[in-house]
């Protein structure tokens, strides 16, 4: 089962409905007992860092999405649940992140570009994940977002993207993939991403 982890933050159903468009049952919950169950977690959402982990802590539900990652269970993060895995953020203040990747997320350079960054925009692929099967290099995917991560080694960086700056829009390591963009948003090539991540949860 793979469930979609509810902490009352952005359009969880969407994420849902794109799922079972590709054929691949998953389930909204904000049960800590359906996420330790589960066999792969999606963490998705859009808003504040810091209003992010204090949902996810008031729901109980960090431990079990750490417990999943450390166990290897496939994750897939999407925009929020992309920056929540880096050890802290910059937005709003000092917060901290669940440290599974080190690195921070910090907030566009001002650079004459409309911040936030939104709309479409390509991804650069440095290693291709198991997810990407069948995607070609720079294909466009849908973003919206202020802040962006920086990690502190490059070998977990998956995909790059251009916005006044190179910033990492995807990462991956081991079971953990992660996107700064939409693919719930982004039509064909984001609907292949999650159909790419069904069957990666399969062969694990």
């Amino acid at each position: 089962m793979i469930v979609i982890v509810d902490y009352g933050m952005g359009n969880l159903r969407s994420v849902e409905k794109a799922f079972l468009k590709v054929g691949v049952a998953a389930k909204v919950t904000s049960s800590p007992l359906d996420i330790e169950d589960a066999s792969a977690v999606v963490l998705p959402g859009v808003g504040a860092f810091r209003d992010c982990m204090k949902n996810l802590d008031n729901l109980n539900l960090l431990a079990p999405v750490l417990n999943s990652i450390k166990k290897g269970k496939p994750y897939l993060g999407i925009c929020l649940g992309l920056q929540i895995l880096f050890s802290e953020s910059m937005e709003f203040g000092h917060c901290r992140g669940l440290d599974v990747i080190k690195g921070k997320v910090i907030r566009f350079p001002k650079m004459g570009l409309k911040i936030p960054h939104m709309g479409w925009n390509t991804v650069k692929l440095r290693k291709s994940p198991p997810v990407f099967g069948g995607i070609e290099d720079e294909s466009y995917f849908y973003f919206v977002h202020s802040y962006y991560v920086a990690p502190d080694k490059d070998e977990v960086i998956a995909g790059t993207t251009m916005y006044g700056i190179e910033f990492t829009s995807m990462v991956w390591k081991d079971n953990i993939i992660a996107t700064q963009f939409h693919p719930e948003k982004s039509q064909q090539p984001g609907l292949r991403v999650l159909k790419g991540f069904g069957e990666f949860v399969k062969r694990e």
